[in-house]
C-alpha cells in the first residue's frame, strides 16, 4: 500500500465538522435533561446473540450488514449495529426493572456493512433516547417531543417532516401481516427475490423494498388502518391528540412500518429531502416486546436514534472555536512565567495557546491567522516589571497589564 487510507466507509472526523457534530451532542444532552432522561453507557460490541435473538437471522442487519467477530477466547461478538438492544440487555443485566420508568439516552459510533454514501457510513455515530416501563400513549408524545424540541433547538425545524403510523396492537399487527400474506401471494410472480424471501419470513418489510416493481404491487397493498381494532384506534388518536395540544405537525404516512415483530403502536420518522434519497434524519418508535424476546421480563418501551453526521449535516450549526489567547514568551526565563499566567487566565474559562518558536513577527502573524483575539508578550523588561504586553490583533492596541491582572483584563476586553 503506497498510500495509507481510512478503511472504506469510515474518515477521519476533524475541523468543523468534528465540532458541527459535537454541537449536535450538546443539544442533545441538554434538552433530554430537560425531559428528565439520563446518560447510559453501553459497551461498543455484545454477544452476537443479543442482536440476533430480536432481529432474527434473516433480517438484512443480521446477513448482510454486522460485523460479527469470534474473539481469542472462542465468544461470538458483534459491534453494535444500533443500541437499542443493547440498552434493553442492560436493563434485564443490571436488574433495572425495580427502576420503572428509566428515561435513559446514549451516543456514540455504530457499524453497519453497507454502501456509503451522503451522511452514511460503516461506522457511523448516533444519538439514542429510550423510555422504559410506560406502556401509555402519552409516553409516546414525549420522546416525540423530546426529539422535535432537539431538532428544533438545532434549527431543523423548517427542513423536516415528521412522518407518524400505528401499527397496532399485536392482534392487529398479527391481522395485517395475514392481509399482507395473501395479497403478496396473489403477485408472487412479479415479486423480488428479497421480497420473496420476506413473504416467507417477515412480510411487513417488503412494503419497505426499493425495487421499482416491488413499489408498483405494494402502491395496491392493504392498509394498517383497515386491520386496526378499537384499542389500537384508540392509541392513536390519543398520541395524534398529544402531538396536536402541543403544535408539532405530523403526516400520517400509513406505509410506514417496522419489521420486526415487537413493535406495536407508534411508529415515526423524521425526514428530509435535503440529503438526498436516504432522507430520515432520526427515526423511533414502541417496541413493547423487546425486551421479553431478550430473556426478560414483559416491560413496554418507546424510542428513537437519530444519525449524528447527518444532523450536523443538515443542521449547519456553524459552531466555531473560542478565540484563542495567545502567549508568547520571549526567552527562556519568560516560558515559566508563561506558564503560570496560562493556567490563571484558563481557570477564567478563556482558551490560551503558547507559541514559543521564531521571531515576534512570526508569532504575531501565525496568531492572526488563527483568529487568535489577543497576544500576551512577555520578554526581558515585562519580567522586570511584572507586566506583559497585550496586544489585541482586532485593533492592533497594546497595552501594559499587571500579570495578577491578566486574566481579568483579557476577559474584560473580550
Amino acid at each position: 500500500m503506497s498510500k495509507l487510507q481510512p478503511a472504506r466507509g469510515t474518515r477521519d472526523i476533524y475541523g468543523e465538522e468534528a465540532r458541527n457534530m459535537a454541537a449536535v451532542v450538546e443539544t442533545f444532552q441538554k434538552v433530554a435533561a430537560t425531559y428528565g432522561f439520563e446518560p447510559f453507557n453501553i459497551p461498543i460490541f455484545e454477544f452476537t446473540e443479543v442482536f440476533k435473538r430480536p432481529l432474527g437471522d434473516a433480517s438484512d442487519i443480521v446477513s448482510k450488514e454486522m460485523y460479527t467477530f469470534e474473539d481469542r477466547g472462542g465468544e461470538e461478538l458483534t459491534l453494535r449495529p444500533e443500541f437499542t438492544a443493547g440498552i434493553c440487555r442492560a436493563f434485564i443485566s443490571e436488574g433495572l426493572q425495580q427502576s420503572l420508568p428509566c428515561r435513559l439516552i446514549a451516543h456514540g459510533p455504530a457499524f453497519r456493512y453497507e454502501r456509503p454514501q451522503k451522511g452514511r457510513y460503516r461506522q457511523f455515530h448516533q444519538i439514542d433516547a429510550e423510555l422504559l416501563g410506560q406502556e401509555n400513549p402519552e409516553a409516546d408524545v414525549d420522546i416525540i417531543a423530546m426529539a422535535w424540541r432537539i431538532l428544533s433547538e438545532l434549527r431543523l425545524a423548517d427542513k423536516i417532516v415528521l412522518e407518524l403510523n400505528t401499527l397496532g396492537d399485536q392482534e392487529s399487527r398479527a391481522a395485517y401481516r395475514a392481509a399482507l400474506v395473501t395479497y403478496f401471494e396473489g403477485h408472487k410472480e412479479s415479486l423480488s427475490e428479497d421480497s420473496l424471501r420476506r413473504l416467507e419470513s417477515n412480510p411487513l418489510r417488503i412494503l419497505d423494498s426499493k425495487d421499482e416493481g416491488d413499489k408498483r404491487i405494494v402502491a395496491g397493498a392493504p392498509l394498517m388502518s383497515d386491520c386496526l381494532n378499537g384499542a389500537s384506534s384508540a392509541f392513536f388518536a390519543k398520541v395524534k391528540e398529544g402531538l396536536d395540544a402541543i403544535g408539532i405537525p405530523y403526516k400520517h404516512n400509513e406505509r410506514l412500518v417496522r419489521g420486526m415483530d415487537y413493535y406495536t403502536h407508534t411508529a415515526f420518522e423524521f425526514v428530509t429531502t435535503q440529503l438526498g434519497a436516504q432522507g430520515t434524519v432520526l427515526a423511533g418508535g414502541r417496541y413493547d416486546g423487546l425486551i421479553q424476546k431478550l430473556g426478560g421480563p414483559a416491560v413496554a418501551g418507546v424510542g428513537w436514534a437519530g444519525g449524528i453526521e447527518r444532523l450536523a449535516m443538515l443542521a449547519e450549526t456553524g459552531k466555531v472555536p473560542a478565540r484563542a489567547v495567545v502567549i508568547m514568551p520571549m526567552g527562556e526565563e519568560a516560558v515559566l512565567e508563561a506558564h503560570k499566567i496560562a493556567e490563571d487566565i484558563r481557570a477564567a474559562g478563556i482558551v490560551v495557546t503558547a507559541d514559543r518558536s521564531g521571531n515576534l513577527k512570526k508569532r504575531l502573524n501565525r496568531a492572526n491567522k488563527n483568529n487568535a483575539s489577543f497576544a500576551i508578550i512577555i520578554g526581558d523588561d515585562e519580567l522586570s516589571s511584572g507586566t506583559a504586553t497585550v496586544k489585541s490583533l482586532d485593533d492592533g492596541e497594546q497595552t501594559q497589564v499587571p500579570f495578577a491582572e491578566l486574566a481579568a483584563a483579557v476577559a474584560g476586553k473580550k
